[in-house]
């Protein structure tokens, strides 16, 4: 762009200054959702119809979240990792919303938090759902009781610990620097007292304490989340609904993804079959 001047500046300088920081993010399967609804755009404008963009891929399709839920995600932006295939048949994802958990619950956060195989029993009915008082109940709800999503140990913070805000955005810089500054060791205390001044027994704040340090080791903001799943599930339709367009997508924007180009070529052949 004419007349402007771009700088790069340490993220912790901003910081310092005040300034506003925003992290862009370069994704190839922008590029690949682009060429593959302009290859369909092409075949349906030379047949009469219409030409698709993203908003027109219809949502909720039943058939899209049954191929997920057999794993078959190959190409599949942020579920085709084999640690993403062996989850979806254990989710077993049925609406937008649960793709969101699903970019969520994968990662060393939640892992590391011990918060996915509680999430899992609970999701199959196996283990009640408890909580113990309506305030963490609004937080956790939609989570089944697990602390998934970043800005729910936020809000734990605030309405079970006492934080205010300014103590709760704190308490996220801090979750993301621990291992290296060892931030959170301050908020341990502050935690803990401040749950159990509200009556909440000493198991359950120890445990929402870990939960917060398993963070630590990166876990994803549910706004984040939400964004990706979006691109999941239109990835995942273009895939279930036009392989090879999928498939040629895929080449045309190389590198990128878990798999070879003989892969993606293969998983095609055998859909396309």
């Amino acid at each position: 762009m004419a007349e402007r001047t771009v700088i790069q500046w340490d993220k912790d300088d901003l910081d310092a200054l005040g300034l506003l920081k925003v992290d862009l993010l370069a994704l190839g399967m922008l590029t690949a959702i682009r060429r593959a609804l302009a290859l369909v755009s092409q075949w349906r404008v030379a047949r009469g119809g219409a030409p698709l963009t993203l908003a027109d891929v219809p949502p909720e399709d039943p058939r899209v979240y049954d191929m997920l839920c057999r794993a078959d995600s190959v190409g599949v932006f942020q579920i085709e990792s084999r640690a993403q295939m062996a989850m979806l048949p254990r989710l077993r994802p049925r609406n937008f919303y649960d793709l969101v958990i699903e970019v969520a619950i994968v990662r060393p956060g939640p892992i590391q938090g011990d918060m996915v195989h509680p999430y899992l029993r609970r999701r199959r009915g196996e283990e009640p759902v408890t909580y113990p008082s309506d305030a963490v109940k609004g937080v956790l709800q939609r989570t089944l009781g697990v602390p998934i999503f970043q800005e729910q140990v936020m809000q734990l913070a605030i309405v079970a610990a006492g934080f205010t805000p300014g103590e709760a955005d704190q308490l996220r810089r801090a979750m993301a620097a621990w291992k290296r500054r060892g931030g959170l060791e301050p908020f341990e205390r502050r935690l803990i007292d401040g749950m159990r001044e509200r009556g909440y027994d000493a198991v359950f704040a120890q445990q929402l304490f870990n939960q917060i340090r398993g963070f630590g080791e990166y876990g994803f903001p549910e706004s984040h989340a939400a964004s990706f799943a979006l691109l999941v599930y239109v990835s995942a339709w273009i895939k279930c609904h036009h392989p090879a367009v999928f498939c040629a997508a895929l080449l045309n924007s190389q590198p990128m993804g878990f798999y070879a180009p003989a892969q993606i070529v293969r998983d095609a052949g055998v859909r396309v079959e």
